[in-house]
């Protein structure tokens, strides 16, 4: 009876139940040879899947991590990190199979391969420095959908008023809008299923990426001359200490627009083969590095030569342009669909985690292992599991709420005088909101400061 369910159980999870040996369904039409249904994935799937991971909205701050590096460091440190990019994952997507490239024992999860080749308690390790890492790119992501809502908001608000009105917004209701729909779109059952809303996304990154190096073009037109130096800010400008403190940051703010390693094994686990998976994800992260880095350099450059060291943290966020106030709506817009994708692609890997690990605890718990077909008119019936269901929706709530919870700063200049103000409603650090109005209110009746 035991065995008959966990063989049941088994067919209803196989995307989730990789420890179990299965027989090799060879020259199967349906199967692989894991026994699995066939791997749907391509070459231009993949490259989707990678763009939507690596394009984020963090190429609109690479303007100012090359004003802090300036003309000659700037570009080369990105080509430098494209590089080490490509050649580590290429010799990641080598260790998707244990062996023999064509043959060997797939590996179905950056753990699995972690286990394959290293075991012991590097496994452990590894997988929560990955998953604890996925956590914290959903608040980040969370955060960032929010920023971009409110820069609507904010940039209608500020036409309307003629730029009189501070138009100062709160970021709850954005968050919620956003974690709303993450529950909705974290019911896709797994990483294969994601091919439509990768593609999707990674058409929105180009669109604001695109808008992005298009207003950046036109302000040097405007401007008549490229801004900048090449050596960057000067020291005049900030302090020494300030100028090796802000080279790092943008060190790491490079670094970061090229990192989607903590999922690539899991997207190499939808290719279909022959050929070798290996040779399929090589291919799809050269065509996905080389697209990056020409967006990366395009965007970063443009808009360091449009804005030279005043360049802003983020060219569509943090306000370096105003108007076309539309085309601003449209790219912020633009980021929050990407942002949207970029948020299931990155949970996926842990979403399948816990559900593999509660399968394999509880093989024959009904709440876990059931599955209701609901028709779908025009589709094939979706299979609706009730500990997904719970699950997921537990973890996009507790990342919205953490994201409420975090206070994020922007800056806040009056004459040649700047501070740090919260610029969310956070609901742990709003009373510093009230004493920061008050002194800015202090100040302004003096006449030492200006109005933000």
């Amino acid at each position: 009876m035991g065995e008959n369910a966990a063989s049941k159980n088994y067919q209803n999870y196989q995307v989730f139940d990789v420890s179990i040996d299965v027989l090799p369904q060879n020259g199967s039409k349906c199967f692989d040879d894991d026994g699995r249904l066939k791997r749907t994935g391509t070459l231009w799937t993949a490259s989707a899947h990678i763009i939507t991971a690596v394009i984020g909205s963090g190429v609109l701050s690479l303007a100012w991590a090359i004003a802090q590096l300036g003309w000659i460091a700037g570009p080369a440190v990105m080509f430098l990190f494209s590089f080490v990019t490509y050649y580590t994952s290429s010799l990641l997507t080598d260790c998707y199979r244990t062996g023999d490239p064509d043959t060997g024992k797939r590996n179905y999860t950056y753990m699995d391969a972690v286990q394959s080749i290293l075991g012991g308690v590097k496994v452990s390790l590894c997988g929560l420095v990955q998953y604890i890492g996925i956590f914290g790119i959903a608040i980040g992501y969370t955060i960032a959908s929010s920023i971009s809502m409110m820069a609507i908001k904010r940039s209608n608000c500020f036409h309307e008023s003629g730029g009189q009105n501070p138009c100062h917004v709160s970021s709850n209701p954005y968050m919620i809008i956003f974690g709303i729909t993450e529950i909705l779109l974290s019911q896709i059952p797994d990483f294969d299923q994601l091919w439509w809303l990768s593609i999707v996304a990674a058409v929105m990154s180009f669109t604001y990426s695109t808008i992005g190096l298009g207003l950046g073009i036109g302000k040097v037109a405007a401007n008549g001359t490229f801004k900048g130096s090449l050596t960057g800010i000067s020291i005049e400008t900030v302090t020494e200490t300030e100028k090796i403190w802000r080279s790092f940051q943008a060190l790491g703010a490079i670094a970061f627009a090229y990192s989607y390693s903590v999922i690539l094994i899991e997207i190499q686990d939808t290719i279909k083969s022959p050929p070798a998976e290996s040779k399929t994800m090589k291919k799809a992260a050269k065509i996905s590095v080389l697209v990056t880095t020409t967006f990366y350099m395009l965007c970063g450059c443009m808009g360091y030569a449009a804005f030279g060291d005043q360049a802003p943290g983020n060219l569509l966020t943090g306000f370096g342009f105003y108007n076309p106030y539309w085309l601003i709506d449209i790219a912020n817009v633009a980021i929050v669909i990407h942002l949207v994708g970029a948020y299931q692609v990155f949970c996926q890997p842990l979403f399948a985690f816990i559900e593999k690990w509660a399968n394999q605890k509880w093989p024959e718990n009904y709440f876990i292992t059931k599955e209701f077909k609901i028709p779908v008119p025009g589709c094939r019936p979706y299979k609706l599991n009730l500990f997904r269901l719970v699950w997921r929706t537990i973890f996009v709530l507790l990342t919205t709420v953490i994201s409420m919870l975090l206070p994020f700063f922007q800056r806040c200049c009056r004459n040649s005088r700047c501070t740090w103000f919260l610029a969310s409603d956070s609901l742990l650090f709003r009373w510093r909101c009230t004493l920061y109005r008050r002194r800015y209110q202090n100040g302004a009746q003096d006449g030492s400061a200006s109005r933000c």
